[in-house]
């Protein structure tokens, strides 16, 4: 790769680094789809980030190579004009899609069960090799391929026509593993721990559009994709570097002591994008670890540089401020009861990424922080969760994390308002003016 395309890539790194907290937003776990969630930035950019993610799958080595012998099956072979190769195509699409929807149900389903198995240290662990596993596949290290044989037989799965192409792409995904996998399984568990059915559908579904973009370039409308070469293995090393970082955010969560020092560090913004920079220039992404000894070296040391320098951007920082919480649920009752102020009760746990979030964009947010002082507030802990605490859940109707319910003086609980998931902090604001419009204690 040319020296200016070596340096044109590494300032896109950079940038996208540096701003990728505000990129993200609220996290692809904290959508809520409701009319004004799916309008925010939140929700468009989760899907987004999934579609790209299936267009980059769709160009590694082990879908690539089958692209044009799928078409042949059901564009060549069965379409008699232009417009019926592109329905046949829409109609292989289609199956990938309701397959990788399905998954993407599933996985959110489990919700609070999975996110059940994330309080346990060996799981978050075991998870945390997995995608080391997995990059290491990514950058070559060793090949996961279904016989030639196999991918062929499952590549003609249905027949002819319309019922045979929407069955080729609901096999599609067994087809496609070896690469798939990683980038699915990450995809899967952002869903399981969001806790969201419908959009973990959706978010499944939209990476299979993804997935889906060249066979529709190239079945319906004859472009032409581009040899594979160098630049695939470079699409191969960004998921790799993903995954590592993916991994160590597990391992990360896996020791208490780490997640705490981590989460209070305060580094500055510049640290991570730069380093990921010099990791860049160096052959993160355009070198390979199949070249002799100096290039490995240089690429190792690059992967190193990114790995860390993205895991240092979006690991380190607790946020700054914020609403003032106390942990004793039955302490903050007599107080509010003593005081003649409702009460505001956020139960959270480690494992839940969209309480996390709730912590780090709403219960900082100006509105929120202001209108909290006419609460009392609370956290209630449940990432371990012991008979105390599904008593609670049972008492306060709980049904999965985070939820943040509020109670009158007396101690008593209202069905309006109530949050169950993210939400931003002017909506979050408003949901607790209802509280305090009916509590003239709480408005003095």
């Amino acid at each position: 790769m040319r020296k200016g395309a070596v340096l044109l890539l590494a300032a896109a790194g950079l940038v996208v680094l540096l701003v990728l907290p505000e990129l993200l937003g609220a996290g692809l776990v904290s959508v809520d789809l409701d009319t004004e969630a799916v309008s925010s930035g939140a929700f468009w950019g989760a899907l987004g980030v999934a579609w790209l993610g299936g267009v980059l799958t769709s160009l590694t080595p082990c879908v690539y190579p089958l692209i044009p012998i799928t078409v042949a099956v059901f564009g060549a072979r069965e379409a008699r004009s232009r417009l019926q190769a592109i329905g046949l195509t829409l109609v292989y699409i289609a199956g990938m899609a309701v397959m990788f929807s399905g998954l993407g149900y599933a996985a959110a389903s489990s919700g609070k069960v999975f996110g059940s198995f994330l309080a346990n240290p060996w799981v978050l662990a075991g998870l945390g090799f997995f995608f080391i596993a997995m990059a290491a596949s990514m950058f070559g290290a060793f090949e996961i391929a279904l016989p030639q044989s196999l991918a062929l037989r499952l590549n003609r799965v249905g027949g002819a026509g319309w019922g045979g192409a929407f069955a080729m792409g609901l096999v599609a995904g067994i087809i496609a593993a070896p690469c798939t996998g990683p980038v699915l399984a990450s995809l899967l568990t952002v869903v399981a721990t969001s806790g969201q059915p419908l959009f973990g559908l959706v978010l499944l579904f939209t990476y299979a559009l993804g997935v889906g973009l060249p066979f529709l370039l190239l079945g319906g409308f004859s472009v032409s994709l581009p040899k594979s070469g160098a630049w695939m293995e470079g699409v191969k090393s960004v998921f790799g570097i993903a995954l590592l970082a993916l991994a160590l955010h597990y391992l990360k969560d896996a020791v208490p002591g780490v997640r705490s020092t981590l989460a209070g560090a305060s580094i500055p913004a510049l640290v991570g994008p730069l380093a990921a920079f010099v990791g860049i220039l160096l052959g993160a992404i355009h070198r390979s670890f199949l070249g002799p000894a100096r290039e490995k070296a240089l690429k190792a040391v690059g992967v190193a540089l990114v790995v860390l320098g993205t895991f240092v951007r979006i690991s380190t920082g607790a946020p700054q401020g914020g609403v003032q919480w106390t942990y004793d649920l039955e302490a903050a009752l007599a107080r509010a009861e003593a005081e003649g102020k409702p009460v505001m009760v956020d139960f959270w746990a480690e494992w839940c990424a969209a309480c996390k979030e709730l912590d780090r964009y709403t219960f900082t947010h100006p509105e929120v922080v202001a209108e909290a002082e006419k609460f009392v507030t609370v956290k209630v802990d449940g990432t371990l969760e012991d008979e105390r605490i599904l008593a609670l859940y049972d008492r306060y109707g709980v049904q999965g994390l985070p939820t943040v319910l509020f109670l009158r003086p007396d101690g008593q609980p209202v069905d309006d308002p109530r949050v169950t998931g993210f939400i931003d902090g002017p909506r979050f604001a408003r949901e607790m003016r209802k509280m305090t419009a009916v509590s003239p204690e709480a408005s003095r």
